[in-house]
Order: C-alpha cells, then structure tokens, then sequence
C-alpha cells in the first residue's frame, strides 16, 4: 500500500516545532531577565558590592568565558558600523540603570517597570518600521498593567492603593529610563542581525565588550571600593555566578537569537513572564513575597494574559 507524502504539511509541522522551540528560548531568556534584578538586589543590598563593579567584574567574567567560543564570528569591519556603536550606547545604559534600580527599590517593581516595554517596542516598531502589530497585543500590555497595579497594591479594601517610599520613586524612575533604553535595544538587535550583517553570536560578544569597559570607567569615575569582594562569603558568590552565567551569559544569548527568530513585538509581549520568575525568586532570596489577595489575583492576571497571548501568536 502507497502512502502519498504530503510535503506542505512536514513544512508546516517542522515550522511550528521551531516556532515553540524559539519561544522557549525566549521563556527561558525571560526567566534569566526575571531573576536579574532580584540576583542584583542581593548582591548590592545584602553582600554590599559596589553596583557598577557587579557590572564590570560580571561582564569580564562572562567575556573570558564567552571569547574562546566566538572570536571567529567578529569581522573587524563591524566596529565601522555605525548602529554598532548606537548599540553598544544603549545595552550601557540599560544594564547600568537596570542594576541601579534594583539598589533603590525592590525587585518585583523593578519587573513592573519593565512590563511597560512591549508597549514602547510595539508603538516605535510600527511608528518608525512599519511593523504590523501582533494580533492582541495591546489588550495583552493592558492587563499586564493592570496586574501590575495590583502587585504593587498594599491594601485596597482599606484604601491604601499605592504606599511608596523616595526610594521606591527614584527607583522605579532610574528603572523607567532603562525600560525605554530596553525597548530601543529590543528593535536595534534584530536590525543589526537581519540579513546575516552580524551574528548573534557577535552581538553578545560586543555586548560583553561594550559593558565591561564602560561600566568599568563609571566605577572608576565613582571612586568604587572593590575590597568588598576579599570579605563576602560562600552564598554571596553563588549568587554572583548565577549572574554571570544564568543572566550575563545565559539570557543575554537566548534573547538576542529568539529576538532574530521571532521578532521584537512577539519577544517583548512575552515579558510578563519576567514578573514571574522575579516573584519567586524573590521570595526564595529576598524574602520579598506577595502580602494579600490582590496581589495574588494581580499575578493570576499576569499569567493567565501572557499564557493566552502566547497561545494566539503560535495559532497565527
């Protein structure tokens, strides 16, 4: 008995296998983003590092891993490329506030903040590029916002919506600016790799490069102290190589390829998931843990609008 073979239908079935691979990469890449800023209140907070020399000592580590395995993929003509250096510019100033935020307040509303980044990337994408939106988009940011609200709630029945400290508010603004800072690396990195111009590979490798050296300077310009590091303990350096290795390392690769396979708008409405993986890990490390119901339905209203949004997007 002959079985016809239906080659549109293979094509189809291996397209969506590399679409949900893809989208794990993301997930994963997300869930590296989550436990940033809850690894960098630890290290600066509880350990007492100096921010900017986290920065430069973590980014040096990850580029003497990383260098061995992708020098081949530098042309040295790349560094002529003028949106090379606009990138470099931008993954400074984000990394730099990001961390800084993490300082002033705390890590679940340093992930809030960053929520209002698929909005920005979505509206410059289409205000600049062109770019269609994904179908649901907006609606899917509104309820990431309005869960986000109720993260931050303390205690809505009694009328106490929002109670934040000055450290909170210069936080959550270091916080804001990197979030824009986010939404222009977000467009730039699949820009900068379309079409084979760079690898992905290259793009960490400058990335690495870029952070080890301006963060670097801006801890020497600060007068940073790095005794610090000859006196933390055990713990303090796990949770310093889980950020080089599972962040620095880690999430900053599986970002950049999944931005080059799936697009700015669909990798940046997934970031909800970042929330997540920042509640937990929080309340593992920090202590920091959601105090009553509203917040709780806040994170229900998270997950269950970037688990919708995701399935729709692997429908279309």
């Amino acid at each position: 008995m002959l079985v016809m073979s239906n080659p549109s239908a293979a094509t189809a079935t291996t397209r969506t296998g590399v679409t949900w691979f893809w989208l794990m990469v993301a997930l994963f890449a997300h869930t590296g983003w989550g436990a940033y800023p809850v690894l960098a209140r630890y290290l600066q907070t509880i350990s007492h590092l100096p921010s900017m020399a986290i920065l430069t000592l973590g980014n040096a580590l990850a580029l003497l891993v990383y260098l061995p395995f992708a020098y081949r993929y530098i042309d040295c003509t790349v560094w002529r490329t003028p949106i090379i250096w606009l990138f470099a510019l931008v993954v400074s100033v984000r990394a730099m506030t990001n961390l800084t935020s993490a300082r002033f307040t705390l890590a679940i509303y340093v992930q809030l903040i960053t929520l209002l980044t698929p909005l920005i990337v979505a509206l410059l994408s289409k205000l600049f590029f062109h770019e269609r939106l994904p179908p649901l988009t907006l609606p899917a940011i509104g309820f990431s916002l309005i869960g986000s609200v109720l993260l931050m709630s303390s205690d809505l029945h009694r009328g106490a919506v929002l109670q934040l400290t000055t450290g909170d508010l210069i936080g959550i603004a270091i916080a804001l600016v990197s979030a824009c800072a986010l939404a222009l690396y977000m467009i730039l990195v699949p820009r900068a790799t379309a079409a084979g111009q760079v690898r992905a590979e290259a793009m960490l490798l400058i990335q690495l490069i870029a952070l080890t050296i301006t963060c670097g300077a801006m801890s020497i310009l600060l007068g940073e102290q790095w005794q610090q590091f000859t006196v933390i303990g055990y713990v303090d350096w796990l949770v310093f190589a889980a950020f080089v290795i599972f962040v620095l390392l880690g999430a900053n690769l599986g970002q950049i390829v999944a931005l080059r396979q799936l697009g700015a708008p669909l990798v940046s409405s997934t970031m909800g998931w970042r929330l997540i993986s920042a509640l937990g890990l929080a309340a593992l490390l920090l202590g920091e843990q959601l105090q009553n119901g509203w917040q709780i339905l806040g994170a229900m209203i998270v997950v269950a609008t970037i688990t919708v949004y995701v399935r729709r997007q692997y429908r279309v």
